[in-house]
């Protein structure tokens, strides 16, 4: 029975990190980019369900409300917190899913999870805790082979 679990554990050992990584930056990148989906109009992209609108994004009219009442953030206005929140949560999951700057990103994401943990949603934390765990070893392993971060590292490391 011993011998059985140690060879299941060696098996399992043998997941690379790269499947893992990139598990990691598409499921991350979907949830911020659909949360950031939600406060922009003109522009609509969602790989999963063939969603292509193309066209110039700008805040729905419905964001700024709902930064002044349910996502009220102590030091910023709600239009500029909106604003940054919708750049942010295009900006960065792009960058996550190609595997470019992915740790500066996921701690940018990271930061924007504490807030929402915070100041926002503080009963979720639940899910912001898978986030963060999901941030956290991007930020801490990288984003693997599959990625032009490594593509990066490899032309200059010789």
């Amino acid at each position: 029975m011993n011998s059985m679990i140690t060879r299941a554990i060696q098996w399992l050992d043998k997941i690379p990190h790269s499947l893992i990584a990139f598990v990691g930056r598409f499921s991350i990148a979907a949830v911020f980019w659909k949360s950031g989906q939600t406060k922009i109009e003109g522009l609509a992209i969602d790989l999963v369900d063939g969603t292509f609108q193309l066209g110039l994004p700008r805040l729905a009219d419905s964001t700024i409300p709902l930064f002044k009442s349910e996502y009220a953030l102590p030091l910023l206005s709600p239009a500029l917190a909106a604003h940054l929140a919708a750049v942010a949560e295009h900006v960065f999951p792009v960058l996550i899913l190609f595997g470019l700057a992915t740790r500066f990103s996921a701690l940018a994401l990271l930061g924007m999870t504490i807030t929402i943990q915070l100041f926002v949603y503080p009963a979720a934390y639940p899910t912001h805790g898978t986030w963060a765990a999901v941030l956290l070893y991007l930020m801490a392993r990288g984003p693997g082979k599959l990625s032009i971060d490594h593509l990066i590292a490899r032309r200059y490391a010789h």
